[in-house]
């Protein structure tokens, strides 16, 4: 298949472009970058230069795919301050491919997240966000319609990705955990830190994109979650171990200053199933656990002097 991917570049996109050219597929990649560009061509991939602001660009290299997988999203903005803007230039984005794969039968795989599914207990494949008017609930609605793309003659599919799609080379949530530790002297967690974050393996996260685009059926629903839920608190300890500093808990009105920006997600509930992912495709997480991964040590690396 000739599968366009954008965010191929991304921490996800770099996992699944190899993941697809090893299965045999030609990947076409967007690159709003020279140094994108630059690693998409060395790895393989036909280069396509410009942004998810870019809808006829999208369109144009959507009709001429045999599939599209979009990673993409402008994480700059979203977490500075305008998630709504981020979240408004995505649903441009899937619109304009639901105009281009309209009628092909072609698959259309959208990569989203776990947030607000079911609060208080696991949450599974089959539980949909509510709507409720928030800038987060626009992710929402947009993986909703990608969804209803199955009644357009399209193989559409939305993968629920975990919190923490963590691998060396992580600088998301847990390396910015491990930076406030850093910064901090303390690892903390919120409360009794017995809340939990479903976790996967990039790689293992990678391979599920590969099986949604080469077989899931229309309209599916699936969970990239290797772990149904890990403690804040175990996340904490392992790394107080590592940086040698003490494991504290925060109370919830000091969350904003210790934790920064972190602060609206490090408190969070968020366990989910993955069973009727692993039972449709077949999808068998082999990669290492988040606390395995985390004892690896690539996480605690020192920065490099002025970074």
């Amino acid at each position: 298949m000739r599968i366009f991917v954008t965010g191929a570049s991304g921490w996800i996109g770099s996992a699944v472009v190899p993941e697809l050219i090893e299965a045999g597929h030609q990947v076409v990649g967007l690159a709003r970058s020279d140094a994108s560009a630059a690693a998409l061509t060395a790895a393989g991939v036909e280069v396509v230069r410009g942004t998810v602001d870019d809808l006829e660009l999208l369109r144009d290299a959507a009709a001429a795919s045999d599939g599209v997988i979009h990673l993409a999203f402008k994480h700059d903005i979203a977490f500075s301050g305008d998630f709504q803007g981020a979240a408004e230039a995505d649903r441009r984005a899937v619109d304009v491919f639901g105009e281009a794969l309209a009628g092909s039968d072609r698959p259309f795989v959208l990569a989203s997240g776990l947030a607000g599914l079911a609060p208080g207990r696991v949450a599974t494949e089959r539980d949909m966000a509510g709507f409720d008017g928030s800038t987060v609930s626009i992710r929402a609605t947009t993986a909703q319609e990608v969804l209803a793309f199955a009644s357009r003659g399209i193989r559409s599919s939305v993968v629920r990705l975990s919190p923490t799609c963590h691998g060396e080379g992580d600088n998301g949530f847990m390396s910015t955990l491990v930076a406030i530790a850093r910064e901090k002297g303390v690892s903390g967690y919120i409360g009794d830190g017995a809340n939990r974050w479903p976790a996967v393996h990039r790689l293992d996260a990678a391979h599920l994109f590969r099986l949604a685009v080469e077989r899931a059926p229309a309209g599916s629903v699936l969970h990239g979650v290797a772990e149904e839920g890990v403690a804040i608190r175990d996340v904490a300890e392992v790394i107080g171990r590592h940086l040698d500093v003490p494991v504290v808990s925060v109370a919830p009105e000091a969350a904003a200053g210790h934790f920064g920006w972190m602060a609206g997600f490090i408190g969070l509930g968020l366990p989910a199933s993955s069973t009727l992912t692993r039972e449709l495709l077949g999808w068998k997480p082999t990669h290492p656990s988040l606390l395995e991964d985390l004892d690896k040590g690539h996480y605690f690396h020192a920065p490099a002097a002025g970074a």
